[in-house]
Parts: structure tokens; C-alpha cells; sequence
């Protein structure tokens, strides 16, 4: 057991902070002990349940159970958002320094730190001394590699949070360069009514998909204070519990079909850039970086940084520049939102929470106690002068001050779906116009820049699985979550089987004979998944597209069929030759191919890729001739707002990275056989599956 006490809040400073924090929301029990500990009791999973007095003394502790789980991963990244991954590692990171001064990172972390309130400001330095303090106490378990990021401040965290969520999912250097992004972020929602649930409670089901590395790392937690009881998870690094639930409601989050960044082309002139008329000068500032040599010594490089009114240049040839504006750079209360969303009691506490809007983006879906369902298109959308989607999608003329937005819509004028009659609401990154049928959202009734109009096949396969149930229970709920079958195979098997009578050679009828006999579905043990993948494979890499494109009058029933039936019929026939050659065989196993790897762990795969239309979507990238998870479900919990509350989860690759811990991986057989864990809540259960105790 390690104890340390902690004496850096005086007593005036801790009233300031629970009369800041308002009245007890969702409090332990009347009969429970008060809290006058601060402890960690870490679970077999790795969970770590932190308890504690109050919001600085709890954020201590969490930020030392991050450490103890994922320092080494997490002290890189803050070292990358401190815009000093060069000096620290090598030139190889000077991309990522120089994104993050171009963004001004840095410098606006410092501002935003100055400008929390007295209570958030005190727990954003109490998560980053329990940072600090851990790797001081177990200096051993730190890489050395990453030991000259120490000691790391709040406005390190501060930067962290912007450059994962303002600079890497409103926008990216990917997106900046119009490249395709080296990663794929998407996740599924539900919210189910007490109308269509079998218990007359509601429910909801939380399931990000992101990388399996990285700053998408997701870290399980539960946080009590006298006033807060929130379990969920967080990406790593961050202060809050980003998608969670309390006994009374909960949330999650899905990346939304949201516009919150414009790239503006700039005419270059006598040193400026013309706008409205005339030659303004940019905003200049020029930076030394320091690169760290391969003997060890350091060297500078220059950045000069400049800026136009709308934003910072990042590109710049032939007379031209780009210059990139982001929504939400002005506002830094994100802890404090969070804080709130978790304290609330119901829906009306949760949405006053919602109208800070400090989140740039994400769908919110939710679901309570009271029965109360929602989804909100959530974020920031900039007011446009004019334009649908496309218009903004690519880049703007930037002469002129009509194109250049100063205000994002407030909460009153995004789509709001609540209560609906068909009591069920989903999302699968597709745009909020098809989150529930009927449809209760009319994209007509809002700026056409506001969203897209489509459903891909995955938010298909979502609505039609609770469509198809009128009374969902729990268990039910929970089996729908792990489906593996394939959306896309539903739709065109037909079409495949009417080509292959046509057209097909003789392989492609033998292949046609195992996708015949196939159950559909990416399930381990599945006979033809393989064979089904590699031909979608083929069929995009031939271009055939469909016959029938998708229509908002029939969202669920297309798109459909071939354009080019000869041509898909000889996709099969490379398909079934492609995977002979490398398995033997046309109806091989799935999970003999696709595979679950980590910390010594190596299991059969189920889940599969968001193009095939799986909802338990999986990413697989090629490795010694089999396919290797990297992505997909990550963070799953399935909630049922039960007096008491009941949930299960499951978090795909372990709680954590740090070399030699035992909960690196040890969730994938779990994985494996389609199954979650419960989630323990009470000092009971978790004691009766407790793993180690730290009190501070």
C-alpha cells in the first residue's frame, strides 16, 4: 500500500471548490461513509475506482492512475503537445512540432489554464502533479525515453486536449494536406426508451471505434466524489470522463458529420494577401525548434509562423496560401462541462450543461432514469453566409470578409431529436436526419451546410436491428452490440448470384457455392466472411458501383445491386483465386485469418470493417500473411437505468499499456468469445474483486 498525504488545499479553498461545484447530484448512498479518504481501489481488470473528498484531490489520484497504467504512452503525448517532441526524440516528430505551433497550441493551453475558474483550475494542477508524483515514486517503471517530459504542467494537459480533439478530430494534418487520413475514427449509439425496452427502463449503448494506439487510447474509470458517481472512459490524458453514466443517466459520443474547419485560399501580394479590396500584413511570429541529433547534442530550427485574419497558413505555392480557421479555439471550459454532465440528475441538468458548448464536436446520445432519450448533433458549426455541404468541404476563396465566419450556431438551432415516437435512437457516424424511423429531423428545416445527407451501411445495419425488436431487453441489448453480420452481403448477394448465372467462370460458381452456405456474418468460426471480404475488396478496386444509389425515400433499402454485372462477376472470380492461393481454401475460417494480438495474446477475430456494413465494426491490418486488429471497438458499455443501475463493458485491449502490466491485452479473450464484464459500482463489488488499494 502506498499512502501520501495530500496538504496542498487550504480549507477556504476546498469550500470555494464544493460551493463552486453546487449541491450533491449523484452522491453515494445516504447510508454510504463519508468520503474523507483519498483512495484507488483497482480492480482484477485494471479499473481503477478513485474516491476522494473533492474535485482537486480526485483529479490528483486520477491523474496518478493514468500514470501507473499508461505513463510512458503518456507522457509522449505530452510531450508532443508541448510542441517538443523533436528536442526530446529526434527530427522525425518535427511534422508534429511544427503542427503544433502552427496551431498555436502552446501558446493558447497557457490561456485557457488562466482562464478556468479557481476550482477547475486547482484540479487541472492536481491531475498533473499525480502525474508528476507517480512517475517520482516509481521512477523505474518509467521509460527513460520519456523521462525528460517530467515535470509535465496543466497547460501541458490543456495542449493535449487541443491537439487530440481541435487538431486531430475537427481537423487534421491529414486533412490539411488532402490526404486520406492514416486513421479511422467512427463508433455506434443507442438510446432506447422505456417504451421499447423489455424492463420499461431505458437503456444506452456506448461504443467508440478508434485506433487501438496512440492519443485514441481509451482508459476506464470510475470517479466518486460527495457529489459525482461517474464510471465510463477517457482518452488518455484527459482530465474527464469523456463518455460515462451515473445512476441516474449517461451519454456517449460519436464523431459526427460535422464541418467545424475551413481551409481559406489566400491571394499572395507584396508580402501580404489581398482581403476586401486591399494588402493586409500577416501576423508573424517566428519560433526556434530544437531537434535532438542521433549523438544526442541538440540543433535549432526555424519556424516563422504567420496568420491571417482567418487563421494560421499552413500550405503555400504559386502565388497562393491556405490558411486554416477551427472552430472552438475560444472556448476552455471543457472540464468544467464535463464536470457538470457528470453531476447531473436528469435531463433538464444535463442540457444546461450541453449549452456551454465548450465541445467542439460529437453526436451526443443520451439516456436516463426518468425514460428520457436523446440525440443532439453536437459541436460547433460555424454560421455560413450560404452554401450546402460540398461548398464548404473543399477550399474557400478568402478575398473577401463574406466568406470568412466569426459565429457558431448556438445550442437552440442544432438538430435535437428527443423522446421519439418510435422510442429508440441511433447513430453510426451517419447524419443526424436518420436517427430514428419515422424520421423525426427534417434536414429541410436547417442550413444546408449543417450536415450531409446519406446513411452508409453500417447506421443501416444499426436502425434495422432496433427496428426489428418492439421489446429489447438487456441481454438482447447486449447480443445486438456484438453482431457481426455483414450489412453489404445482405444487400447483393442476390445481385452476385443473378452476375454469376450470367457470367460467372467456374471458379466464381464454386466461390458463389460458399457464399450460399455462409451465415453471413464475421463471427470466428464463419465459412465464407473471408471470401465475402476479398470480393468487396475487388469490387472497389474494379469500380463497380451499385445500380441503384442510395435514396433518402428508401434509406434502408438501398443502395442496391450492379451497375456492371459482368464486371462483379469476374471480381468474384479474382476474389476466390486471391484466397485459394493464400489460405487453400475458399470457405476458411474467419478468425484463422483475422486475429486478436496483444501482450502475448493471439485469439480468433470477430468484427469486421465499417464498409461491410458490420455494426461490431473491426480493422485489420496485414501482418505474417494474417490480418491483426488495430482498430475498431474499442470502449463498449451497455447501461440500463435500473434502480440500481446495471452495465456491462467491455475495453477491447486491456486497461492499460505500460510494459509488464498484467492488464495489457487480458480483455481480448472476452473479445474472442463475444462476451462483456460487469461493471462493479459499489464499494461492495468492487472490494469483492479488488486487485490493489492505493490511499493518498
Amino acid at each position: 500500500m502506498i499512502r501520501r498525504r495530500l496538504t496542498r488545499l487550504l480549507p477556504s479553498l476546498i469550500l470555494l471548490a464544493l460551493a463552486a461545484c453546487g449541491p450533491p447530484a449523484d452522491a453515494p448512498p445516504a447510508d454510504a461513509p463519508p468520503i474523507t479518504a483519498t483512495e484507488i481501489l483497482w480492480d482484477v481488470w485494471g479499473v481503477p475506482h478513485v474516491f476522494a473528498p473533492d474535485v482537486a484531490r480526485l483529479s490528483y489520484a486520477h491523474g496518478w492512475a493514468q500514470a501507473r497504467s499508461h505513463g510512458d504512452l503518456l507522457l509522449r503525448l505530452l510531450g508532443q503537445a508541448r510542441g517538443r517532441a523533436a528536442e526530446y526524440w529526434g527530427a522525425e516528430h518535427l511534422d508534429s512540432d511544427r503542427w503544433v505551433h502552427t496551431m498555436g497550441i502552446p501558446a493558447r493551453a497557457r490561456a485557457w489554464l488562466a482562464a478556468q475558474e479557481p476550482v477547475y483550475r486547482e484540479a487541472l494542477d492536481a491531475f498533473a502533479r499525480g502525474i508528476n508524483d507517480y512517475a517520482a515514486a516509481h521512477a523505474e517503471a518509467i521509460d527513460d525515453g520519456v523521462e525528460a517530459v517530467l515535470p509535465v504542467t496543466a497547460a501541458d494537459v490543456l495542449a493535449h486536449v487541443q491537439r487530440s480533439i481541435h487538431f486531430t478530430f475537427v481537423v487534421s494534418p491529414d486533412d490539411v494536406r488532402g490526404a486520406r487520413r492514416g486513421w479511422s475514427a467512427g463508433s455506434n449509439a443507442w438510446a432506447v426508451a422505456p417504451s421499447r425496452s423489455a424492463s420499461g427502463h431505458a437503456m444506452l449503448v456506448a461504443n467508440p471505434h478508434l485506433p487501438w494506439l496512440d492519443l485514441f487510447t481509451w482508459f476506464e474509470v470510475q470517479l466518486v466524489t460527495p457529489e459525482v458517481n461517474v464510471s465510463g472512459a477517457t482518452l488518455i490524458g484527459s482530465p474527464f470522463v469523456g463518455i460515462g453514466f451515473n445512476d441516474r443517466l449517461g451519454w456517449t459520443h460519436t464523431v459526427n458529420a460535422h464541418d467545424g474547419a475551413d481551409l481559406y485560399e489566400l491571394e499572395l501580394e507584396g508580402g501580404g494577401y489581398r482581403f476586401d479590396g486591399e494588402v493586409r500584413a500577416f501576423e508573424t511570429e517566428t519560433l526556434a525548434l530544437k531537434v535532438k541529433r542521433d549523438d544526442g547534442s541538440l540543433s535549432e530550427e526555424t519556424l516563422e509562423v504567420r496568420r491571417s485574419v482567418h487563421g494560421p497558413v499552413v500550405a503555400e505555392e504559386g502565388g497562393k496560401a491556405l490558411a486554416l480557421r477551427v472552430v472552438g479555439l475560444d472556448r476552455p471550459a471543457l472540464f468544467a462541462q464535463y464536470w457538470d454532465m457528470a453531476r447531473a440528475t436528469g435531463l433538464e441538468e444535463f442540457e444546461a450543461a450541453q449549452r456551454r458548448l465548450q465541445m467542439p464536436m460529437f453526436t451526443v446520445v443520451y439516456a436516463d432514469r426518468d425514460g428520457h432519450v436523446m440525440h443532439l448533433f453536437g459541436g460547433l458549426t460555424p454560421k455560413r453566409p450560404a452554401g450546402d455541404w460540398s461548398a464548404w468541404s473543399g477550399v474557400v476563396p478568402g478575398t473577401s470578409s463574406e466568406n470568412l465566419w466569426t459565429e457558431t450556431h448556438p445550442y437552440a438551432d442544432l438538430p435535437r431529436a428527443v423522446d421519439p415516437p418510435s422510442g429508440w435512437l441511433q447513430n453510426a457516424n451517419d447524419p443526424p436526419w436518420t436517427t430514428t424511423f419515422p424520421a423525426v429531423l427534417d434536414a429541410g428545416d436547417y442550413p444546408p451546410y449543417m450536415a450531409p445527407r446519406f446513411m452508409h451501411l453500417r447506421a443501416q445495419q444499426s436502425a434495422q436491428m432496433l427496428m426489428d425488436d418492439e421489446s429489447i431487453s438487456f441481454d438482447e441489448l447486449v447480443t445486438y452490440k456484438l453482431s457481426s453480420r455483414m450489412r453489404l452481403a445482405e444487400r447483393v448477394l442476390d445481385d452476385v448470384a443473378a452476375a454469376v448465372a450470367a457470367h460467372g467462370s467456374e471458379r466464381a460458381r464454386r466461390a458463389l457455392a460458399v457464399l450460399e452456405a455462409w451465415d453471413l456474418t464475421a463471427d470466428a468460426e464463419s465459412r465464407g466472411g473471408v471470401l465475402f471480404a476479398e470480393l468487396a475488396h475487388e469490387l472497389r478496386r474494379a469500380g463497380v458501383g451499385f445500380a441503384v444509389a442510395w435514396d433518402e425515400q428508401r434509406p434502408l433499402e438501398t443502395p442496391d445491386g450492379f451497375a456492371d454485372p459482368a464486371a462483379a462477376a469476374a471480381a468474384l472470380d479474382r476474389a476466390a483465386a486471391a484466397v485459394e492461393e493464400r489460405h487453400g481454401a475458399l470457405d476458411v475460417a474467419w478468425g484463422d485469418v483475422y486475429r486478436l494480438r496483444r501482450g502475448g495474446v493471439d485469439l480468433p477475430a470477430n468484427g469486421g470493417p465499417d464498409a461491410l456494413g458490420i455494426f461490431r465494426v473491426v480493422n485489420y491490418r496485414v501482418n505474417d500473411g494474417t490480418a491483426e486488429a488495430f482498430g475498431g471497438d474499442s470502449y463498449v458499455a451497455v447501461v440500463e437505468f435500473s434502480d440500481p443501475v446495471r452495465a456491462r463493458a467491455l475495453l477491447s485491449y486491456g486497461n492499460a499499456s505500460q510494459p509488464g502490466s498484467p492488464h495489457v491485452g487480458d480483455q481480448l479473450a472476452l473479445f474472442a468469445r463475444k462476451e462483456l464484464r460487469p461493471v462493479w459500482r459499489t464499494r461492495e463489488e468492487i472490494e469483492a474483486n479488488l486487485e490493489a488499494r492505493e490511499t493518498f
